[in-house]
């Protein structure tokens, strides 16, 4: 669909003026007609602005300029770009007019407009206009003073957006000052752009049934390739056919193409607990409309149980996917498909940087006897729309209720904007949700800002977080609380006897028998344990670790590496046994049925072969690092042994 210009960031993309709309192939399949180009930003997964989103673009522009009308019964797209939080580029009449964002400290929506905006509602604003004079030179970027401000139309405040107008030109601008005061601040209007009105002719009305007509052969050229796609991977293979339906766009093509490619696939939901109440009852409802078998893994109440241990989940630390999702779903198939099955799902590569590489054929290492299939990987957002308009599948209406995406309504992947949709639309679910991570705030140290401008949403603050709160002055680090920490007592550092040597106290919830830890160890090395006095001795091939019922970490080892390697697996031992979420994954995966799952994880070591495929499906393992770095908390002191019985029971 998209031509790159690497060069400078930009996807090229086409616009038809004479249907009004976005073209995804080679020429418009109702004119014929080739189209104009335009660019957006990369990494240009251009989407349609739909439902209460076309009502939040139009009043955006009354506010600003007294009107909407250029708009009005118009196509309008939206190009998702970096930003703090919901950042959107407005495409209508084939060019970006603005800029939608979010903005944290405000808590609302504002609105930035571009040179093809000025130029589109130059004549039409009754409202944040303002005349310039005696300004000559290059006008780019300059900040005009009130004494050259000839005329004011309407009322604005600082910050507000502007059309600027110089004889015949126009351009986009910011208030600096209200204005009641500009004609006299030294400093009053910044000016973006400025030119001579654009020859672009405007689009006529047009709407869904446009966009999908115009795109028609493009969508049924992908279907019939996705199509292809599976229907030859699937050639004689006996494994049933099914689709992971999340209740998203994405699951509804990738289910369209299925269906198209094998008939009636059986459907795959996770309901982790945590799922809109529209979205549980629009796929039962789809299921059982179009007499599809669907398969839900529940993970009930797992979330809940955890987030006490773990604290709030964040994009770099998602111990509730492996909790909440995987878990469930590898328990579901292990029941329900013995001997595995082929799944079709909509994963794409422009949804995150992870899944850009996301090749047709894929494999999820914690979800064993499951193959999947990802025939919509390549593309768009616009693309994914226009399938599902031009199949008139039925969809999850919280899209027209302005969500980008859909998933967990708590998920630290959602963004602000969207969160605050939350609130409006389930208050109850929103409330609870506020107060936890207020009460988390407060437990620790942190201002409620952390809540409130979705600091909780990263464990390592990315930089313009991290400039957020510089600016506001806040300090993120907790400065106290039950926080999840490593205090290293000694480095790899070498021995009076010989060798190398590492001790270190591990502070996390510890609320298992300690027997759960001799099992643990069993799978790395050859374990002794004294359940009495908390005390277990594990000897591995390179190494030798001694574990304590309060923390403590002691290791011996010949050299530098092999001391670190055998801490680290020793570390890993520990929590995976304190603080197991008995998601059940390691079990699936041990080739030998060595693991079972009871309060906790359990060894059979008669069994057990120390292959170490327990420890890669854990979830604990994979996020390693954020667990024992505990956010940069002070640890605590070491819990002393006499007091281990008691609060294990």
């Amino acid at each position: 669909m998209q031509r790159k210009n690497a060069a400078h960031g930009k996807e090229g993309c086409l616009w038809c003026d004479r249907c009004g709309t976005l073209i995804m192939g080679l020429k418009c399949s109702v004119c014929g007609s080739a189209g104009r180009d335009f660019e957006i930003n990369s990494p240009g997964d251009i989407r349609p602005c739909m439902g209460e989103g076309i009502d939040s673009v139009l009043n955006l522009f009354r506010e600003a300029f007294g009107t909407s009308e250029p708009l009005e019964g118009r196509m309008i797209f939206l190009n998702k770009i970096p930003g703090e939080d919901r950042t959107d580029e407005i495409v209508a009449h084939g060019s970006v007019i603005g800029v939608m964002r979010f903005d944290l400290r405000r808590d609302r929506m504002m609105l930035e407009i571009r040179q093809a905006g000025a130029d589109l509602f130059r004549a039409a604003a009754v409202k944040n206009v303002v005349t310039i004079v005696n300004m000559s030179g290059h006008l780019k970027g300059k900040v005009v003073p009130g004494a050259n401000i000839s005329d004011v139309v309407g009322e604005f405040d600082k910050d507000d957006p502007l059309i600027v107008k110089k004889a015949l030109k126009a351009g986009p601008g910011v208030a600096l000052a209200p204005s009641g005061s500009v004609r006299t601040a030294e400093r009053a209007v910044r000016l973006r752009d400025l030119g001579m009105p654009a020859e672009t002719p405007l689009s006529p009305p047009s709407g869904r049934k446009e966009f999908t007509d115009a795109n028609s052969a493009h969508l049924k050229a992908l279907e019939s390739n996705a199509v292809s796609d599976v229907r030859s991977f699937i050639k004689g293979k006996k494994q049933p056919i099914t689709v992971s339906f999340s209740g998203g766009k994405d699951s509804l093509a990738a289910f369209g193409i299925a269906e198209k490619a094998v008939g009636s696939p059986e459907l795959l939901f996770i309901d982790t607990g945590l799922e809109f109440p529209e979205t549980v009852e629009y796929v039962r409802r789809f299921a059982s409309e179009n007499r599809l078998r669907l398969h839900a893994a529940e993970a009930g109440n797992a979330f809940w149980d955890n987030v006490g241990a773990f604290g709030p989940p964040a994009k770099d630390f998602r111990w509730c996917c492996k909790v909440c999702k995987l878990g469930p779903i590898s328990e579901t198939i292990s029941k329900d498909f013995p001997r595995g099955t082929i799944t079709v799902e909509g994963n794409r590569a422009l949804e995150s940087f992870s899944r850009a590489g996301i090749g047709f054929v894929s494999k999820n290492p914690f979800v064993p006897n499951q193959t999947n299939l990802n025939p919509v990987r390549s593309w768009s957002a616009a693309e994914i729309w226009g399938y599902i308009w031009m199949r008139g599948l039925d969809y999850n209406l919280l899209y027209d209720r302005d969500f980008e995406r859909i998933g967990c309504y708590l998920c630290a992947s959602c963004l602000a904007s969207e969160w605050r949709n939350t609130g409006r639309i389930h208050p109850d679910e929103y409330e609870r949700w506020e107060k936890y991570l207020h009460r988390y705030a407060e437990e620790r140290g942190l201002p409620p800002e952390y809540a409130d401008l979705g600091f909780w949403r990263w464990k390592a603050l990315p930089p313009k977080m991290r400039l957020l709160a510089d600016e506001l002055d806040l300090r993120m680090e907790p400065s106290k609380g039950e926080e999840m920490s490593l205090k290293m007592l000694k480095g790899a550092s070498p021995c009076a006897a010989g060798g190398y040597s590492m001790e270190a106290v591990a502070t996390f919830p510890m609320t298992r028998d300690f027997s759960y830890v001799g099992d643990a160890l069993g799978t790395v090395g050859d374990t002794k344990i004294s359940s009495e006095f908390e005390i277990a001795i594990t000897n591995m091939r390179n190494g030798k670790a001694k574990v304590f019922g309060g923390g403590q970490v002691s290791v011996t080892a010949e050299n530098r590496a092999d001391a670190e390697s055998v801490f680290e697996r020793t570390l890993k031992a520990l929590i995976r046994a304190e603080m197991c979420t008995q998601c059940g994954i390691c079990a699936k995966s041990c080739p030998k049925h060595a693991v079972r799952i009871s309060g906790g994880m359990r060894v059979d070591k008669s069994r057990c072969v120390m292959c170490g495929r327990c420890e890669k499906a854990c979830m604990l393992v994979h996020y390693y690092d954020k667990i024992m770095t505990g956010g940069g908390a002070a640890p605590r002191e070491p819990r002393h042994n006499a007091n281990a019985k008691g609060r294990r029971g």
